[in-house]
Protein backbone atom coordinates (compact mmCIF):
# COMPACT_ATOMS: atom_id res chain seq x y z
CA UNK A 1 0.00 0.00 0.00
CA UNK A 2 0.90 3.44 -0.69
CA UNK A 3 1.26 5.70 1.90
CA UNK A 4 -0.64 8.43 -0.09
CA UNK A 5 -3.56 6.26 -1.56
CA UNK A 6 -6.61 7.40 0.01
CA UNK A 7 -8.09 4.66 2.77
CA UNK A 8 -11.44 3.09 1.29
CA UNK A 9 -13.13 0.00 3.24
CA UNK A 10 -15.73 -1.94 2.22
CA UNK A 11 -16.50 -3.20 5.45
CA UNK A 12 -16.44 -1.63 9.35
CA UNK A 13 -14.44 -4.21 10.92
CA UNK A 14 -11.57 -4.13 8.45
CA UNK A 15 -11.82 -0.29 9.09
CA UNK A 16 -11.54 -1.25 12.87
CA UNK A 17 -8.68 -3.56 11.92
CA UNK A 18 -6.86 -0.93 9.80
CA UNK A 19 -7.23 1.33 12.33
CA UNK A 20 -6.29 -0.77 15.60
CA UNK A 21 -2.77 -1.47 13.79
CA UNK A 22 -2.29 1.53 12.57
CA UNK A 23 -2.44 3.08 15.83
CA UNK A 24 -0.21 0.70 17.30
CA UNK A 25 2.35 0.47 14.74
CA UNK A 26 2.87 -3.42 15.25
CA UNK A 27 0.54 -5.72 17.14
CA UNK A 28 -0.06 -9.38 17.72
CA UNK A 29 -3.16 -10.82 16.13
CA UNK A 30 -4.66 -12.43 19.01
CA UNK A 31 -4.16 -9.52 21.14
CA UNK A 32 -5.81 -6.75 18.35
CA UNK A 33 -8.81 -9.49 17.97
CA UNK A 34 -9.58 -9.07 21.75
CA UNK A 35 -9.08 -5.40 21.72
CA UNK A 36 -11.26 -5.27 19.07
CA UNK A 37 -13.53 -7.84 20.67
CA UNK A 38 -14.08 -9.54 17.30
CA UNK A 39 -14.84 -13.85 17.17
CA UNK A 40 -11.62 -15.41 15.82
CA UNK A 41 -13.34 -16.65 12.58
CA UNK A 42 -14.50 -13.20 10.91
CA UNK A 43 -11.59 -11.48 12.53
CA UNK A 44 -9.11 -13.99 10.30
CA UNK A 45 -11.26 -13.55 7.43
CA UNK A 46 -10.74 -9.62 7.34
CA UNK A 47 -7.05 -10.10 7.65
CA UNK A 48 -6.94 -12.53 4.99
CA UNK A 49 -8.94 -10.26 2.97
CA UNK A 50 -6.25 -6.84 3.83
CA UNK A 51 -2.88 -8.95 3.25
CA UNK A 52 -4.18 -9.86 0.05
CA UNK A 53 -5.41 -6.67 -0.97
CA UNK A 54 -1.55 -5.19 0.49
CA UNK A 55 -3.53 -3.08 2.97
CA UNK A 56 -1.50 -5.46 6.02
CA UNK A 57 0.82 -7.63 6.46
CA UNK A 58 2.59 -10.17 8.91
CA UNK A 59 6.41 -10.49 10.24
CA UNK A 60 7.73 -11.65 13.30
CA UNK A 61 4.32 -13.09 14.14
CA UNK A 62 2.55 -9.66 14.43
CA UNK A 63 0.42 -7.10 11.50
CA UNK A 64 1.41 -4.19 10.93
CA UNK A 65 0.87 -1.89 7.48
CA UNK A 66 1.98 -2.96 4.92
CA UNK A 67 3.48 -0.13 3.40
CA UNK A 68 5.37 -0.18 0.35
CA UNK A 69 9.00 0.78 1.30
CA UNK A 70 11.18 1.77 -1.98
CA UNK A 71 14.23 -0.84 -1.05
CA UNK A 72 17.64 -0.25 0.36
CA UNK A 73 20.31 1.95 -1.24
CA UNK A 74 24.38 1.83 -0.38
CA UNK A 75 26.46 4.18 0.00
CA UNK A 76 30.31 4.99 0.04
CA UNK A 77 31.90 8.27 0.61
CA UNK A 78 35.27 8.94 2.20
CA UNK A 79 35.40 5.40 3.05
CA UNK A 80 32.20 5.84 5.14
CA UNK A 81 29.85 3.20 4.21
CA UNK A 82 25.97 3.53 4.80
CA UNK A 83 22.57 2.57 3.75
CA UNK A 84 19.46 4.65 2.88
CA UNK A 85 16.13 2.54 3.52
CA UNK A 86 12.41 2.86 4.71
CA UNK A 87 12.41 3.44 8.50
CA UNK A 88 10.65 0.01 10.29
CA UNK A 89 8.98 0.19 13.66
CA UNK A 90 11.98 -1.65 15.02
CA UNK A 91 14.03 1.10 14.18
CA UNK A 92 11.68 3.45 16.85
CA UNK A 93 14.07 3.69 19.99
CA UNK A 94 17.14 4.11 17.71
CA UNK A 95 15.57 6.90 15.46
CA UNK A 96 14.36 9.05 18.50
CA UNK A 97 17.67 8.83 20.14
CA UNK A 98 19.03 9.94 16.63
CA UNK A 99 16.86 12.82 16.51
CA UNK A 100 17.74 13.87 20.22
CA UNK A 101 21.29 13.63 19.68
CA UNK A 102 21.02 15.59 16.62
CA UNK A 103 19.70 18.15 17.15
CA UNK A 104 21.72 18.73 20.33
CA UNK A 105 21.22 22.42 21.36
CA UNK A 106 17.34 22.65 20.77
CA UNK A 107 17.99 24.59 17.83
CA UNK A 108 15.91 22.45 15.36
CA UNK A 109 12.28 23.18 17.03
CA UNK A 110 10.15 20.75 14.45
CA UNK A 111 12.45 17.99 14.35
CA UNK A 112 12.50 18.22 18.71
CA UNK A 113 8.38 17.98 18.00
CA UNK A 114 8.56 15.32 15.54
CA UNK A 115 10.76 12.71 18.36
CA UNK A 116 8.31 13.61 21.12
CA UNK A 117 5.77 12.40 19.74
CA UNK A 118 7.06 9.02 17.73
CA UNK A 119 8.45 8.62 21.17
CA UNK A 120 5.12 9.59 22.81
CA UNK A 121 2.74 7.49 20.24
CA UNK A 122 5.42 4.28 19.82
CA UNK A 123 4.25 4.44 16.08
CA UNK A 124 6.89 5.70 13.33
CA UNK A 125 4.56 5.38 10.18
CA UNK A 126 1.16 6.29 10.06
CA UNK A 127 -1.31 6.91 7.09
CA UNK A 128 -4.90 7.67 9.03
CA UNK A 129 -7.85 10.14 8.63
CA UNK A 130 -5.87 12.98 9.69
CA UNK A 131 -2.26 12.75 8.91
CA UNK A 132 0.41 10.15 7.03
CA UNK A 133 4.25 10.38 8.09
CA UNK A 134 7.25 8.73 6.73
CA UNK A 135 10.85 8.07 7.60
CA UNK A 136 13.78 7.27 5.76
CA UNK A 137 16.97 6.45 7.84
CA UNK A 138 20.76 6.01 7.39
CA UNK A 139 22.72 3.23 8.76
CA UNK A 140 25.63 2.83 9.87
CA UNK A 141 26.21 -1.22 10.63
CA UNK A 142 22.37 -1.13 11.74
CA UNK A 143 23.01 1.64 13.83
CA UNK A 144 20.28 4.96 12.62
CA UNK A 145 22.88 8.02 12.41
CA UNK A 146 20.25 10.31 10.67
CA UNK A 147 16.87 10.70 9.32
CA UNK A 148 14.50 12.57 6.85
CA UNK A 149 10.48 13.03 7.71
CA UNK A 150 7.71 13.97 5.66
CA UNK A 151 4.28 14.49 7.13
CA UNK A 152 1.38 15.39 4.82
CA UNK A 153 -1.84 16.82 6.31
CA UNK A 154 -4.87 15.02 5.37
CA UNK A 155 -6.60 18.04 4.08
CA UNK A 156 -7.74 18.51 0.82
CA UNK A 157 -6.69 22.29 0.78
CA UNK A 158 -2.80 21.36 1.50
CA UNK A 159 -2.54 17.63 -0.22
CA UNK A 160 0.13 19.26 -2.85
CA UNK A 161 2.45 19.85 0.39
CA UNK A 162 4.38 18.11 3.11
CA UNK A 163 6.86 19.05 6.08
CA UNK A 164 10.06 17.58 5.47
CA UNK A 165 12.83 17.43 8.73
CA UNK A 166 16.35 16.40 8.31
CA UNK A 167 19.32 15.73 10.69
CA UNK A 168 22.70 13.42 10.99
CA UNK A 169 24.70 12.88 14.09
CA UNK A 170 27.20 15.35 14.47
CA UNK A 171 30.38 12.96 14.02
CA UNK A 172 28.82 11.52 10.94
CA UNK A 173 28.49 14.78 9.06
CA UNK A 174 30.59 15.94 6.33
CA UNK A 175 30.44 12.61 4.45
CA UNK A 176 27.47 13.60 2.00
CA UNK A 177 24.83 11.75 4.12
CA UNK A 178 22.51 14.05 4.79
CA UNK A 179 22.18 15.33 0.68
CA UNK A 180 21.50 11.49 -0.23
CA UNK A 181 18.94 11.62 3.02
CA UNK A 182 17.23 14.88 1.52
CA UNK A 183 17.95 13.17 -2.19
CA UNK A 184 15.89 10.42 -0.81
CA UNK A 185 13.09 12.56 0.85
CA UNK A 186 12.52 14.76 -2.40
CA UNK A 187 12.52 12.24 -4.83
CA UNK A 188 9.82 9.65 -2.54
CA UNK A 189 7.52 13.34 -2.62
CA UNK A 190 8.04 13.97 -6.09
CA UNK A 191 6.99 10.46 -7.00
CA UNK A 192 4.17 10.63 -5.19
CA UNK A 193 2.79 13.67 -6.49
CA UNK A 194 3.49 16.36 -3.89
CA UNK A 195 4.41 19.58 -5.45
CA UNK A 196 6.14 22.05 -2.49
CA UNK A 197 8.46 20.57 0.73
CA UNK A 198 8.66 23.70 3.62
CA UNK A 199 10.75 23.60 6.74
CA UNK A 200 10.80 26.18 9.32
CA UNK A 201 14.14 26.43 11.66
CA UNK A 202 15.27 28.88 14.01
CA UNK A 203 17.24 32.00 12.36
CA UNK A 204 20.34 30.73 14.87
CA UNK A 205 20.51 27.40 13.11
CA UNK A 206 22.48 28.90 10.18
CA UNK A 207 23.94 25.22 9.86
CA UNK A 208 20.42 24.32 8.19
CA UNK A 209 19.48 27.06 6.35
CA UNK A 210 22.82 27.07 4.52
CA UNK A 211 22.49 23.06 3.93
CA UNK A 212 18.87 24.21 2.70
CA UNK A 213 19.58 26.36 0.23
CA UNK A 214 22.59 24.79 -0.75
CA UNK A 215 19.80 22.76 -2.20
CA UNK A 216 18.08 24.76 -3.68
CA UNK A 217 15.50 25.89 -1.21
CA UNK A 218 14.59 29.27 -0.52
CA UNK A 219 13.45 31.50 2.24
CA UNK A 220 9.42 32.35 1.94
CA UNK A 221 9.01 34.21 4.78
CA UNK A 222 10.87 34.94 8.39
CA UNK A 223 8.54 35.54 11.55
CA UNK A 224 10.76 37.42 13.94
CA UNK A 225 11.54 36.75 17.54
CA UNK A 226 8.82 33.60 16.67
CA UNK A 227 11.39 31.14 19.55
CA UNK A 228 12.95 31.97 22.43
CA UNK A 229 15.64 28.89 23.41
CA UNK A 230 17.61 29.92 25.99
CA UNK A 231 16.64 32.90 26.71
CA UNK A 232 17.27 34.60 23.72
CA UNK A 233 14.94 35.24 20.80
CA UNK A 234 15.21 33.88 17.77
CA UNK A 235 13.58 34.61 14.34
CA UNK A 236 11.60 31.56 12.13
CA UNK A 237 12.97 31.42 8.74
CA UNK A 238 10.21 29.24 6.80
CA UNK A 239 11.95 27.50 3.89
CA UNK A 240 10.59 25.45 1.21
CA UNK A 241 11.28 24.21 -2.09
CA UNK A 242 8.95 23.32 -5.49
CA UNK A 243 9.25 20.06 -6.90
Amino acid sequence: MELTEPLQFDHADRKDIYQYVESHGSVDPEEARRALRMEAHPFGHHVAIMKRDGVLREEGGELRIAYEDGGEEEFEVDDVEFTIRQARQEDLTGLVGAIRAAIGSGEYVDAETVADVIDTEGVLLRHNELESRIFFVACIDNDVVGWVHLKHPEIAKLNHTAELTLGVLAQYRGHGIGSQLLTRGTEWASDHGYEKLYNSVPSSNETAIEFLEGHGWQTEAIREDHYKIDGEYADEVMLAKSL
